[in-house]
């Protein structure tokens, strides 16, 4: 069987969706959630749901039980993550799965972003654990810009940040569940490399075409026909923007931070291994500026 867990998340559905339509067989795939009432259509589609909370350990033995392969999505409460991992590893470990497959950060183990580090402690809780691993560090979300920030810089005519001409490799939700179901439902490997399922292996995994906040506004600009620029700030500068815009504090100054790690090079990479993975390019900037647009209201 193949488990996903957080998979009522936007990320998990996303991965349980694309190993329907890949043809698995429903009944081998479990999905762990917090909330089983928040699945009831994976469950309506034949999905095993099961109740797993990383805060929980005795949940999380049965959740797991005959698991074969394991994609652990990491939890979302930024400071807790540590220790909920930790809960997880080692119930994968109880349960003697064949492969656990982490969703970590893009480049962790030299970032500076403020997530990093507990991407870092996990993996290496994974590491320590002797269970077989991949590790897919996935770059920035697109929705992280076609979200939230499109509608304000249509709003106000800029794209505001913190990121001078850094690139940041993102890619969309989509690309990396396709990632990670092609981990997941690689056969095992027969002396080759290139298997996507091969334990051991660490995927950098971002976007074909990394871009600049800057070009994230001429694009919009090009598909809108609104007249939108780029507003380079300090990070202080910025992240007291984001407050005065109803961002709570820690998160507004985690989102200046990863601005200035994406100054740094922090959220790009050359390595293509997404695009390997999913055997297509990468959704570009302009498509998901174009669908995002296209989903506005009015």
């Amino acid at each position: 069987m193949i488990t996903v867990t957080g998979a009522a998340g936007q990320l998990g559905r996303l991965v349980v969706d694309e190993l329907l339509d890949g043809g698995l067989p429903p009944a081998q795939i479990v999905a762990v959630v917090r909330n089983p009432q928040k699945a009831g259509d994976l469950a309506a589609r034949g999905v095993q749901v099961r109740h797993g909370d990383y805060d929980q350990p005795q949940t999380l033995g049965p959740a797991l039980a005959g698991t074969r392969k394991l994609l652990l999505i990491s939890g979302s409460e930024v400071g807790r993550r540590i220790d909920q991992h930790r809960n997880a590893v080692a119930a994968a470990k109880a349960a003697g799965v064949d492969l656990i497959a982490y969703t970590s950060i893009l480049n962790a183990d030299t970032s500076s972003v403020p997530l990093a580090a507990e991407h870092l402690a996990t993996e290496q809780l994974i590491r320590d654990s002797g269970l077989p691993f991949v590790l897919l560090r996935n770059g920035w979300y697109l929705e992280n810009y076609t979200g939230s920030v499109l509608p304000q810089a249509l709003a106000t005519g800029s794209v505001l940040g913190a990121a001078g001409s850094g690139r940041v490799a993102a890619a969309t939700r989509a690309d990396f569940a396709a990632a990670a179901v092609a981990v997941l439902t690689a056969p095992a490997p027969a002396g080759s490399a290139d298997t996507a399922g091969t334990a051991g292996t660490v995927y950098e995994l971002g976007g074909d075409e990394p871009f600049t906040l800057a070009e994230l506004a001429a694009e919009i600009s090009r598909h809108s026909g609104r007249e939108v620029g780029y507003q380079d700030l300090p990070a202080d500068v910025y992240a007291k923007a984001l407050t005065d815009a109803g961002v709570p504090e820690a998160f507004a100054s985690m989102l200046a931070a990863s601005d200035v790690g994406i100054s740094r090079g922090d959220l790009t990479t050359d390595s293509g291994d997404l695009a390997r993975l999913i055997g297509r390019p990468t959704t570009s900037l302009g498509d998901a500026v174009r669908a995002a647009l296209a989903g506005l209201p009015g």
